[in-house]
């Protein structure tokens, strides 16, 4: 049985998935010259979607002749510094610890991107004021941040799940919503999401703040954390240590999964070309399936190991369960950007857990470019 590697601690940046998607995005057709010589500060930079970013931010250079610098605001440098192995040393890149609640740094910001927030369900329950407020506070001062240093562009990243409790059968289009229940848990985040948003039209419309809202669903990728708590991750963990895919409900909620090199793309889409104060969503419709089909396509990608999709009843602890049953986006604005995903979920998930298995035994401090 194979164990399951910490992601941080292997040369992600180098690994041949990684750069074959670092080269597919930065092919994109964007107008990339917004960015040269630009600060651009990440706040949350070591989370699983930003990092992509910061990846794509620093790959730039080589593959555009664009330079730009990136200031990473997270909260453990120590962690940060493995993610970004590959990039120690380079003056490009700066690991700078910050609650984002709470901040106290104050540089220069050409281009600021806000996605420093708790997204798994699992923390939710244990730590919802931790998710909250790096939503509405946060928000607030990287928006106060962006008025005075007079950012040329600002991306906030929302989430799908302002959408709410949507009836079966509608389509989740920027302008249709349905309610939360704020006097419960798990709207620490949705409801502090549909505020962040809120505070980026404000700020769009009171101070000029060219705030664009990015409003992802179910991303995954290389650097996924295993821990993550969703069934996604789950599942690729399952794969990786070789064990079969338990289903703990039926299995019948329908979600879209977006591979991230397709979100990223679509997030420096939407940076670069999107309209300040409106919210566009990132996804793929076209790669959407239930859980529980999603669970049998997933350990059908190795048939070598020999791993099965199987149901059991009982409920894991501490994991806050969405009442979404179907959530299918409308991603027309995005079109009309010039952005379109292309990758499906057998060839994304396979590019998944391929960055895991083959980092399985890799040696943290081997920093050699594997491309």
């Amino acid at each position: 049985m194979t164990s399951t590697p910490d992601i941080d601690g292997v040369n992600l940046s180098r690994h041949p998935v990684v750069v074959g998607d670092m080269q597919r995005i930065v092919a994109a057709d964007l107008p990339w010259h917004r960015l040269d010589g630009a600060t651009v500060v990440v706040a949350g930079a070591n989370g699983f979607l930003p990092a992509y970013m910061v990846e794509v931010l620093l790959a730039l250079r080589d593959l555009r002749g664009i330079r730009c610098e990136v200031v990473a605001l997270v909260r453990s440098p120590e962690r940060a510094a493995r993610r970004f192995a590959a990039w120690r040393g380079d003056a490009r890149l700066s690991l700078i610890k910050q609650d984002i609640a709470a901040p106290t740094w104050d540089g220069t910001a050409d281009v600021i991107i806000h996605a420093a927030s708790q997204a798994s369900p699992k923390h939710y329950g244990l730590d919802p004021v931790g998710t909250a407020l790096p939503n509405v506070i946060g928000t607030a001062q990287l928006l106060d941040l962006a008025k005075r240093r007079h950012c040329k562009q600002f991306l906030y990243f929302s989430s799908s799940e302002v959408y709410g409790a949507l009836e079966s059968g509608v389509v989740a289009r920027e302008d249709r919503f349905a309610g939360i229940d704020p006097a419960t848990v798990r709207a620490s985040y949705a409801e502090s999401k549909r505020l962040g948003e809120t505070l980026c039209v404000a700020y769009a419309s009171q101070h000029s703040v060219p705030a664009v809202i990015v409003r992802p669903f179910h991303t995954y990728g290389p650097g996924l954390r295993l821990d993550d708590g969703r069934v996604f991750a789950d599942f690729v963990r399952d794969v990786v240590e070789g064990r079969d895919i338990v289903l703990h409900s039926a299995g019948l909620a329908e979600r879209a999964f977006c591979y991230l090199s397709d979100a990223t793309e679509g997030f420096f889409a939407a940076l670069l070309n999107g309209k300040p104060g409106t919210a566009y969503n990132v996804a793929n419709p076209d790669a959407a399936l239930s859980i529980r089909d999603l669970a049998t396509l997933i350990a059908g990608l190795y048939p070598e190991r020999q791993i099965s999709a199987r149901f059991a009843p009982d409920v894991p602890s501490g994991y806050i369960a969405s009442a979404v049953q179907r959530v299918m986006p409308d991603i027309a604005r995005m079109r009309e950007l010039g952005w379109q995903p292309r990758i499906g979920l057998a060839e994304g998930f396979r590019r998944t857990i391929d960055v895991y298995l083959s980092t399985a035994h890799q040696d943290p401090t081997d920093q050699r470019a594997i491309a």
